[in-house]
C-alpha cells in the first residue's frame, strides 16, 4: 500500500476504534464500577501486549524510561479514571463530542515545548476544526436541561483530555529511542498498576466474578481494540506526522460517532451537526496540507 494512503487509513482506523470505545465504555460502566472496568481493561491489554512482544521478539528499546512511565500514568491511569467516572455522570455523546475538541489544541500547544512548530496552516486548521466541533457540540446540546451532575461529568472528561495531551507529547519524546509497540507495552502495565488501588475505593473487585457477558465483551473491546490496536496505531501516527497533527485524529471521532449512531441506533443527525462535520474535515485538511512542504516524513514505526 502506498505510504500516502497508509497514514490516513491508520488515522481513520484509530478514530473508528476510539468512537467505538465511547459506546462500549458507556455500556460497560452502566453495569460495573468505572475504575474496576478501567483496571480490567489494562490488565488484559498488558497481557496481550507482552505476548505480542515476546512472539515477535520486538525490542523494548533503550534510553530514559521516565517519559514512558509518565505516559503510562497520564494516558492510561489518569485519563481513564477521569473519563470513565465522567461517563457515569454524563452521556457518552458528551465525551465523544467534547473531549476530541480539546485534545488537538492542548496537544499542539504542549508539543511546541518539545520542538514542533506551530505554523499558520496548523493554527488555522486547529481553529477551523475547533469551530466545526463546536457546531457539532452545540447541535447535540439543544434539547433538555443540563444538570449539575452532567456538568461535573463533562468537566472530568475535559480533565481527561488534558491528560491525553500530556500522554501524546511524552510519547513524542519516548519515540526518539523506542518503537510504538515498545512504548505501549511498557506503559500499559504501569497504567494498570496505578489503577489497581483505585478499584478498591469502589467494590474492591468483589463484584468482578458477577459481571455478565455483555460487560466482559465491552471490556474486551476496550482492551484489544480501544487499547492495544488503537494506541499502537496512534503512536505510529505520532512518529509519522508529529504529535500535533496526529492528535487531530480525534477530530474525526464526533463525525464517526454520529455515523455509528445512525447505523447502530437509528439516530438522525441534525443539519447543524452535519455542517460541523464538514467544517472539521476542512480544518484537518488545512492543518495537514503543508506536511509535505515542511520536510521529509518521519520514519515509520515497527508496529
Amino acid at each position: 500500500m502506498p505510504r500516502s494512503l497508509l497514514t490516513p487509513l491508520a488515522a481513520l482506523c484509530t478514530a473508528l476504534a476510539w468512537s467505538g470505545s465511547w459506546i462500549t465504555g458507556k455500556l460497560a460502566v452502566a453495569s460495573a464500577p468505572p475504575l474496576e472496568v478501567s483496571t480490567a481493561r489494562f490488565i488484559i491489554a498488558s497481557v496481550v501486549l507482552v505476548a505480542i512482544t515476546l512472539a515477535t521478539r520486538a525490542s523494548l528499546g533503550r534510553g530514559r524510561l521516565w517519559p514512558v512511565v509518565l505516559a503510562g500514568f497520564f494516558g492510561y491511569c489518569a485519563y481513564n479514571a477521569f473519563v470513565f467516572v465522567g461517563l457515569t455522570m454524563a452521556p457518552a455523546s458528551d465525551g465523544a463530542l467534547i473531549v476530541p475538541t480539546l485534545i488537538p489544541v492542548l496537544t499542539a500547544l504542549a508539543a511546541s515545548f518539545v520542538g514542533e512548530r506551530l505554523t499558520p496552516a496548523k493554527l488555522g486548521g486547529f481553529a477551523l476544526a475547533s469551530i466545526g466541533a463546536a457546531l457539532v457540540i452545540a447541535a447535540g446540546q439543544t434539547s433538555g436541561e443540563i444538570s449539575s451532575r452532567r456538568l461535573v461529568g463533562d468537566l472530568l472528561m475535559l480533565l481527561g483530555a488534558g491528560c491525553w495531551a500530556i500522554y501524546t507529547v511524552l510519547g513524542t519524546i519516548a519515540l526518539r529511542t523506542r518503537s510504538p509497540i515498545a512504548i505501549v507495552t511498557i506503559a500499559a502495565p504501569i497504567g494498570a498498576l496505578c489503577l489497581i488501588p483505585l478499584g478498591f475505593f469502589e467494590d474492591g473487585y468483589a463484584d468482578v466474578g458477577g459481571w455478565n457477558v455483555t460487560v466482559w465483551l465491552n471490556v474486551l473491546y476496550l482492551a484489544l481494540v480501544g487499547s492495544v490496536a488503537s494506541f499502537i496505531a496512534f503512536y505510529w501516527l505520532v512518529r509519522r506526522v508529529g504529535a500535533g497533527v496526529a492528535a487531530m485524529t480525534s477530530y474525526l471521532v464526533p463525525i464517526l460517532t454520529l455515523a455509528m449512531a445512525v447505523v447502530l441506533l437509528g439516530d438522525r443527525p441534525q443539519p447543524l451537526q452535519l455542517a460541523g462535520g464538514v467544517v472539521i474535515l476542512a480544518g484537518v485538511r488545512l492543518a495537514t496540507l503543508s506536511l509535505a512542504r515542511e520536510g521529509q516524513p518521519m520514519p515509520e514505526g515497527a508496529a
